[in-house]
C-alpha cells in the first residue's frame, strides 16, 4: 500500500492514541513490525504550539519513515494552517482526526463530531490539502449515530477532496468502544471508492485481523487498544498474514526486556517526574493477567522516582521468570 510516494512495509498500522502512541510507543510499535505509527492528535489551535505537551507530541527525532501526524480542529483555515506547521517540522503524512468520539473533544463539535456537517468536512479537507506538499490522510467512524451512517458520503468527499487513505473505525460515535464493531460498512466504502482504506475496530489477534482483511476487503488493519502493553502484536499479525502460522508467545524474559526498553525510553523522552507517571499505565498493561499483577501495580502506582519503578518492576518479572523455569 501506498500513501503518496510512500510505500508502507506491511498491512499493520498502529492507531493514534490520545495520551499513548507518543514518540517512545511509536518507535516501539514500529520496531516490533508496525507499517506505520499515527501521533496522538495534535490541536491545530497555535497558542498551545508552544507548550510543552504539543512539542513533545510534535517531536519525531529518531523515528522511522513515514512520520504521520494527526490533527484535530474545527476551522478549515486553522487546520490548514496546522497542517503546514506540522509538515514543516518534520511530518510526512497529515492525518486528520475526525474519529475520536471523547466527550470533550465532541463537545467543541470536533473529532467524530464533524461528521455531522458534511460541508464543513469537504471544506477543511480542501483546506488542509491545499495548503500541505505532503499526503494527507483522514480516520472517521461509520456515523455519528446508528441512524446517521453516512461514513460512504465522507469517503466520497474525501477522494474527491485529494486524502490518499481513509481509516475507519467499524463503530458510530454514538457507539464509543461498546458492543462490537461492524465491518459491513468498511467493506461497502472499500468497493466504491479507489483509495486505500484502513480498518480499525475490535482487531485483536491475528486471525481476526485477517478476517476482517478478507472479509471488508480493506488494504490495511489498524490495531489500536489491542497494542496496548502488547506491542508484539504487530509482527504477530503480520507473521500470519504473510505465512498463516501463528508465532510463539513471547516469553517472559521477553516481555521484561521489551518493557525495560520502553521505560528507559519514556524517562528519557518526558525525564523523572512525568516519565514515571506515563510509565504506569504501561506497566499495568504489560503486567495484565499476570499471577499477583494487582498487587504488583498498587504498588508500581505508588512509586515516585525512576529508581523505585525499576525495582519494583524488575523483582516482578524476575520472580515470574524464576517460577517459569522451575515449572520448566
Amino acid at each position: 500500500m501506498f500513501i503518496g510516494p510512500y510505500q508502507i512495509t506491511n498491512q499493520v498500522i498502529l492507531a493514534p492514541m490520545a495520551g499513548v502512541t507518543d514518540r517512545p510507543f511509536r518507535q516501539l510499535c514500529k520496531q516490533l513490525g508496525a507499517g506505520m505509527a499515527v501521533s496522538e492528535m495534535v490541536s491545530s489551535n497555535s497558542l498551545l504550539w508552544g507548550s510543552e505537551k504539543t512539542k513533545r507530541r510534535a517531536n519525531h527525532d529518531g523515528e522511522t519513515d513515514p512520520v504521520s501526524v494527526q490533527i484535530m480542529g474545527t476551522e478549515p483555515a486553522m487546520m490548514a494552517t496546522a497542517a503546514k506547521h506540522n509538515a514543516d517540522n518534520g511530518a510526512q503524512i497529515i492525518d486528520i482526526n475526525m474519529g475520536c468520539p471523547a466527550k470533550k473533544v465532541c463537545n467543541v463539535l470536533a473529532g467524530s463530531a464533524l461528521m455531522q456537517n458534511e460541508q464543513l468536512v469537504k471544506q477543511i479537507l480542501e483546506a488542509i490539502v491545499a495548503a500541505v506538499d505532503v499526503p494527507v490522510t483522514l480516520k472517521i467512524r461509520t456515523g455519528w449515530d446508528t441512524d446517521n451512517k453516512n461514513a460512504l458520503n465522507i469517503a466520497r468527499i474525501a477522494e474527491q477532496s485529494g486524502i490518499q487513505a481513509l481509516a475507519i473505525h467499524g463503530r458510530t460515535r454514538a457507539c464509543m468502544y461498546k458492543g462490537d464493531a461492524e465491518y459491513d460498512t468498511i467493506a461497502d466504502v472499500k468497493s466504491r471508492i479507489s483509495i486505500p482504506v484502513i480498518a480499525n475496530g475490535d482487531i485483536n489477534t491475528p486471525e481476526k485481523a485477517k478476517f476482517v482483511l478478507d472479509y471488508t476487503g480493506a488494504d490495511a488493519a489498524m490495531i489500536g487498544r489491542a497494542a496496548q502493553g502488547r506491542p508484539w502484536i504487530f509482527r504477530e499479525i503480520d507473521h500470519f498474514l504473510k505465512t498463516g502460522q501463528i508465532l510463539p508467545a513471547p516469553s517472559i524474559t521477553e516481555i521484561r526486556d521489551i518493557l525495560l526498553g520502553h521505560l528507559a525510553n519514556l524517562y528519557d523522552f518526558y525525564g523523572e517526574y512525568t516519565g514515571v507517571r506515563m510509565a504506569r499505565k504501561h506497566i499495568s498493561w504489560y503486567s495484565k493477567g499476570q499471577k499477583h499483577g494487582a498487587a504488583f501495580r498498587q504498588a508500581v502506582n505508588k512509586a515516585e522516582t525512576i529508581e523505585k519503578q525499576l525495582e519494583i518492576t524488575h523483582t516482578f518479572f524476575n520472580t515470574m521468570i524464576q517460577r517459569e523455569e522451575i515449572a520448566a
